[in-house]
């Protein structure tokens, strides 16, 4: 599957906002503070962009924020638009629901690259079962874990350390320290979407 292997501070540069696609060095050493210009750009572009541009950019900072290529994100939004309800609500709710992003919110890893590597590795369970599809969709009632052995793990350790002070875990994940576990216990709403985004712009990208 294809996937960018590229400088990953070079993207926020890009979408002008931080993607925290580092996780926690991201809230300390950023070099968006640094270089605020966007990549190739020796002075901010002049004028005002067009409406095109303003739901591609949109598009695409959403995107990287959940570090997914082209096909499968135009997929899951074909998906969300065909499902009863708000189209760009559905489609937030899709994205908040994908294992990898689980695992990032339960605080055993600050980032979605980290989440994803713990998937991919074989750490996580989903309901007692390895799971090893990071962009598996969920359901209520799902209870996803950790492997116990990654207990004394360093990383596991800071991300769990960040989590608590910063105390980001939502109000729709049920979370069990002891056995690093979290329960899925009802629908995340609207205003719980960690992505800072507006999805209208989005859905009229898509449906131009």
């Amino acid at each position: 599957m294809a996937r960018y292997t590229g400088a990953v501070c070079r993207l926020c540069r890009r979408e002008q906002q931080k993607l925290f696609l580092k996780g926690e060095k991201c809230h300390t050493k950023c070099v968006l503070d640094s270089r605020p210009t966007p990549p190739g750009m020796a002075k901010p572009q002049r004028g005002k962009p067009s409406e095109y541009a303003v739901r591609l950019r949109e598009k695409q900072r959403l995107k990287r924020m959940i570090a997914m290529t082209e096909s499968p994100f135009k997929t899951l939004m074909a998906k969300a638009s065909r499902s009863p309800g708000m189209t760009g609500t559905l489609f937030l709710m899709k994205l908040e629901m994908r294992l990898d992003n689980i695992v990032r919110r339960m605080g055993v890893a600050t980032s979605i690259h980290t989440a994803r590597q713990l998937v991919g590795h074989g750490h996580v369970k989903v309901n007692g079962r390895r799971a090893s599809v990071a962009s598996a969709q969920l359901k209520v009632g799902d209870v996803v874990s950790l492997d116990p052995r990654l207990k004394e793990n360093v990383g596991v350790k800071l991300s769990l350390e960040h989590a608590a002070r910063k105390s980001q875990r939502p109000a729709f994940l049920e979370f069990n320290e002891a056995e690093i576990s979290a329960k899925i216990v009802r629908a995340p709403a609207r205003e719980e979407s960690s992505f800072g985004v507006n999805d209208q712009l989005i859905v009229e990208y898509y449906s131009r």
